[in-house]
């Protein structure tokens, strides 16, 4: 997924803040109580922090090669 479909509540979240919030969705998808459609939408949020989470790994990656080309 690229960064422009990732909604800005979300890209203006650091790793940590979407890790809690993966660890929220994650342990309301796995009660039984939750409903089909709440489910569907926190499933979709899920992929949305994840695309996110990589690409925020990918850039800290493209940093440290850069900063290994340097030296």
């Amino acid at each position: 997924m690229k960064t422009k479909n990732i909604p800005p509540d979300i890209k203006s979240k650091s790793i940590n803040d979407a890790k809690s919030e993966i660890i929220d969705i994650l342990e309301r998808l796995e009660k039984d109580s939750a409903n089909l459609e709440g489910s569907k939408q926190d499933y979709e949020r899920l992929l949305l922090l994840n695309d996110h989470v990589d690409n925020l790994f990918k850039e800290k990656l493209r940093d440290i090669h850069s900063i290994g080309k340097k030296k």
